[in-house]
């Protein structure tokens, strides 16, 4: 089995990922032309260069961000460029047990040009960046690949329609669950975390892979909400 995992990830790796972008659930997309370089990005943490045991594909809910985190102006929030739904926050590495992976050694930023033929799929430059420094650094040592592969496994997944669910009564994180299953019909249940805010509202959804990038149930931590509980949709549009 384990030679099917590696054989599987440098497949990944080495793919092209072919004439289209990967895009976010956005309703439109319109992102400038050129962007400006890369800054260095401020570590949070210690470098924890650990063996992977599998990933977490973390898709933000972006209404809800852009309403409580979000500044009005940044790319993600402004209408100028787009009107977004789900968007990629990161594919992360993870270990077998204790903490992930983070902050390996990352000797090169990404070109900017890079950076633009994602926006897309991660409608911050700043975010792609830090995501690559902070956990894609201890998957590869080419940013390109980490893009690479994180827009494969993005292009993979379909998403429920959020708008509808969000105007159902008495919604539940089961509610979702099933509704992401009916589009992704071989995924196992326990693959799905959902996580609220505080008053019940969707901050994020993170998807559970093995080290062979096959869907894989989450452990406690990354599963998050429990089928049960009552969860809110803020649709923002």
């Amino acid at each position: 089995m384990a030679r099917v995992g590696i054989c599987i990830g440098l497949a990944l790796l080495a793919a092209p990922l072919g004439p289209l972008q990967a895009l976010a659930q956005a309703y439109q997309c319109r992102m400038p032309r050129q962007l400006a370089p890369p800054k260095p990005v401020t570590r949070d943490g210690p470098a924890r260069p650990r063996p992977i045991a599998g990933y977490t594909l973390a898709a933000s809910w972006s209404p809800d961000w852009c309403k409580t985190h979000g500044n009005p102006k940044a790319m993600q929030c402004d209408t100028r460029f787009g009107r977004f739904g789900f968007i990629l926050h990161g594919l992360w590495p993870e270990a077998a047990r204790g903490l992930s992976p983070q902050w390996c050694a990352a000797t090169q930023l990404p070109r900017p040009q890079m950076l633009h033929k994602h926006l897309c799929m991660t409608p911050s430059p700043s975010l792609l960046v830090r995501e690559w420094a902070k956990h894609g650094s201890c998957m590869t040592k080419d940013p390109a690949k980490y893009y690479r592969v994180s827009a494969i496994l993005w292009r993979s997944v379909h998403w429920p329609d959020a708008d509808r669910l969000s105007r159902k009564e008495d919604l539940t994180a089961g509610d979702f669950r099933n509704a992401f299953l009916a589009r992704n019909r071989d995924w196992p249940r326990k693959a799905i975390g959902i996580h609220l805010s505080r008053r019940g509202w969707l901050r994020e959804v993170r998807l559970c892979y093995g080290a062979d990038f096959r869907p894989l149930a989450c452990d406690t931590r990354r599963l998050g909400t429990r089928d049960d509980t009552a969860m809110k949709i803020w649709r923002g549009l």
